[in-house]
């Protein structure tokens, strides 16, 4: 995964709330006004069993509150299993239209033939978002999205809200507004915070939308022997809002080194770092200190229906 990957959350994510929300949410979830309300959310889950073990059990035990799957990946039917035994899940879809591992990977939901501007030479998406920009179809990757979701309800996967792998929904307007259409047309929260970027216009935003203050993610430039102070000092400095700190969790094992081969950012040591963090005594005495309440999206998706 390119550096581009997250560079893109503080600027394309990004949606102008104007008066859509005159409460704040943690009013609307009968909190006090100045909560500080936390997502604490893994992505990617069906890349490899790796990351599905990491991340249900970080979920069994309420170690985060919220995870997404990646549809077109080879190990969904494993994620779907879990789904339909822990009906009560937060699990939401993590829409994908990039394939970035170097020797691991994978094509559209949608049949190849209706999604050719999605694909390269190979079958596969690209593995990086600047050529889905510059090729995609947006009535295509709207017809792909849709397949993603409809797969998910097809297995047993009722998701509670949508988001984006590598970013790729954020990366311009029209892109932003096929995600929000798809989103609405099956009444899902979306991952989405404020203020619009310069030259973003016309985003569709409901009145109902549930919009984020703020995504803290770990980037490559974090020191790697400071990961966990990384995280100490974000929910030592988490403001009041509805904030999601995204992780990506898996085991340091055989398969995930060769799934994640060449590619240290987001790897397979990156994801065990992760994992140990969310799950350690330290970072759990930190979340009680600093006062914060963890909120699923299961939470949010209950305002979509508040007129």
């Amino acid at each position: 995964m390119s550096m581009l990957r997250w560079s893109l959350l503080p600027l394309l994510l990004a949606i102008s709330t104007g008066a859509a929300q005159t409460m704040t949410i943690a009013s609307r979830l009968g909190y006090p006004a100045d909560a500080k309300l936390l997502i604490l959310h893994g992505d990617d889950l069906g890349v490899a069993h790796s990351v599905n073990a990491a991340s249900l059990d970080a979920l069994a035990r309420g170690a985060i509150t919220s995870a997404s799957v990646m549809m077109p990946t080879p190990w969904v039917t494993e994620v779907a299993a879990w789904a339909k035994a822990h009906p009560d899940a937060d699990l939401g879809l993590h829409l994908t239209l990039t394939s970035e591992w170097e020797t691991f990977r994978w094509g559209s939901v949608e049949s190849r033939d209706k999604v050719p501007s999605l694909l390269d030479a190979d079958g596969t998406f690209p593995s990086d978002v600047p050529p889905v920009v510059a090729r995609a179809r947006l009535d295509e990757v709207e017809r792909e999205l849709r397949a993603q979701v409809e797969r998910a309800l097809a297995m047993g996967i009722h998701p509670t809200h949508l988001d984006s792998h590598m970013g790729t929904l954020f990366a311009n307007g029209d892109l932003i507004g096929v995600y929000i259409k798809v989103a609405h047309d099956y009444h899902l929260p979306f991952l989405a915070v404020r203020d619009l970027p310069p030259g973003v216009t016309g985003v569709p935003l409901a009145p109902n939308d549930v919009v984020l203050d703020n995504v803290i993610i770990a980037g490559p430039e974090v020191p790697r022997d400071r990961w966990k102070q990384f995280y100490l000092d974000a929910i030592a400095t988490l403001k009041p809002g509805l904030t999601e700190i995204i992780v990506h969790l898996g085991h340091d094992d055989a398969e995930l080194q060769a799934v994640t081969v060449n590619h240290e950012p987001y790897g397979s040591a990156w994801r065990q770092r992760d994992y140990d963090v969310v799950t350690s005594a330290e970072f759990r005495q930190a979340l009680r200190d600093h006062k914060v309440i963890l909120v699923r999206w299961r939470d949010l998706q209950k305002l979509l229906a508040q007129r």
